[in-house]
């Protein structure tokens, strides 16, 4: 059963407390980062206010045991949820709420299970301005959905720079290889210059590393304004993420000022190289995400990895963290080794950046 579990972690959250359907349902495309279609989503309130989001493909929610939606549920520490079922074609058809009642009761034992309890389940055709919604157990109230881009919570996402996509495959394409053919390709290239760095690395381990730090930082630069890498390039960077030093590193990145370019080259490594070197990428991807708040991304990009190395360390402890509701400023203090290494190495790493805090 897969689970897109995030919390609504943007730095410049605001302070608002969801008293309507509409404009709790609005929010949901701000947290998620992406609009939700044929989902069940199950929203943690704290004191009134968004806490962990959990979003269910709707077949499977229908069809399956529902019992780890509440156990990631508990993990938030929240004893309120509210469920939205997003339903085009089942919004309005009779037979169809009495499905969704009967989810809303397997949903309200499962969280009883956890000491919480189910206050609100509402279903909606479209999650978009003028969608329309009712609740499940026919009490009577119903309403438009409001404009999500108007949410506060669109806006803090926009101020924090991410991107709110249309639909979860386009979010998807953000990782998804583009063309295996090449990546397969890479392969020779990457072994070839793998024979190469470790000689270089043999006769000075600092400065091998010194250099790889280096060139992804500059590489980096190049990528997010728009440049392309040849095959050597990526081939080195394949290699130098192989180093553990250098991988620690490189992590370091995801809390500085130079975090938007390195983040633009690990999606472009995700896209491009082979296994098993991609899942390295996709875990410096994960983490660079997941201490800016984007939750989604960060749960994407650590799956990807996951199925491509089950046992990648790293790619375990933040998915373990990002489904028990750990906050970014926690996962940040990850980075603090890499700045370490990188004085170990010689490197001088961009200068950390202020993260906003919280409006209250």
């Amino acid at each position: 059963m897969l689970i897109d579990s995030v919390t609504p972690m943007t730095t410049h959250e605001p302070d608002f407390r969801f008293t309507r359907p509409g404009a709790l349902i609005a929010a949901l495309p701000a947290v998620l980062g992406f609009v939700p279609e044929e989902s069940l989503v199950l929203v943690s309130l704290e004191r009134g206010e968004m806490g962990a989001v959990m979003r269910l493909d709707l077949s499977q929610a229908l069809g399956g045991d529902l019992s780890h939606l509440a156990e990631l549920a508990s993990a938030s520490g929240a004893d309120t949820m509210v469920a939205v079922i997003v339903d085009d074609d089942g919004a309005g058809c009779p037979m169809c709420n009495q499905n969704y009642r009967d989810l809303c009761d397997e949903l309200t034992a499962a969280l009883s299970a956890h000491g919480m309890d189910l206050c609100a389940g509402h279903i909606v055709d479209r999650v978009e301005a003028g969608g329309r919604w009712h609740c499940v157990d026919g009490c009577g109230s119903a309403g438009a959905v409001e404009d999500p881009m108007a949410s506060p919570l669109a806006a803090a996402a926009v101020l924090d720079g991410r991107r709110l996509y249309r639909r979860r495959g386009d979010l998807q394409a953000v990782i998804a290889v583009a063309d295996e053919n090449r990546s397969a390709a890479l392969v020779p290239a990457i072994n070839d210059h793998a024979e190469l760095r470790e000689a270089d690395w043999r006769a000075d381990p600092d400065g091998c590393g010194r250099r790889d730090v280096e060139a992804a930082i500059a590489w980096g630069g190049w990528v997010s304004d728009g440049g392309t890498l040849g095959d050597g390039e990526l081939a080195a960077l394949a290699c130098a993420l192989t180093d553990v030093n250098v991988r620690d590193t490189l992590y370091a990145l995801a809390v500085g000022t130079g975090a938007a370019a390195a983040e633009a080259l690990w999606a472009l490594l995700a896209r491009t190289l082979p296994d098993p070197w991609r899942a390295e990428a996709l875990v410096l991807l994960a983490f660079s995400a997941y201490a800016r708040g984007d939750g989604p991304l960060a749960g994407l990009s650590l799956e990807a990895a996951l199925r491509g190395d089950p046992d990648h360390r790293m790619a375990s402890m933040l998915d373990t963290a990002l489904q028990s509701v750990m906050r970014p400023e926690q996962i940040r203090e990850l980075a603090v080794t890499g700045y370490r290494l990188a004085k170990q190495l010689g490197v001088r790493l961009p200068p950390r950046r202020s993260f906003g805090r919280r409006a209250v």
